[in-house]
Formats: structure tokens, C-alpha cells, sequence
């Protein structure tokens, strides 16, 4: 279990970076995707609560 909870926080890191450097917001005014750490840090968070 601790396996597959890690692999999928990592995973979901991995994809809200992804969404952030492609789609990302370049105003600024976005909360989650205007900081790449914020939005791998929400993708690690994602991930973590769907592999529950």
C-alpha cells in the first residue's frame, strides 16, 4: 500500500508540474497555476487523496 501511495503522490507531482509549465497562467492572477510550486505541491496533494 505504502508503494502505490508514493508512486501516485509523485505521479500527481509530476502532472501538476506538467499542467504548469503547458498550461500554467500567465497573468499571475491564478492561485494554483501561476507558481510551479504551488501547483506541484496541489498535483502531490491530488494524487495522495485519489490513491486513498
Amino acid at each position: 500500500m505504502t508503494w502505490s501511495l508514493a508512486a501516485s503522490t509523485v505521479l500527481g507531482a509530476g502532472l501538476g508540474f506538467l499542467y504548469q509549465r503547458v498550461v500554467g497562467c500567465r497573468s499571475g492572477v491564478c492561485l494554483i497555476t501561476s507558481n510551479r510550486w504551488i501547483a506541484t505541491a496541489y498535483g502531490a496533494g491530488m494524487g495522495y487523496l485519489l490513491a486513498r
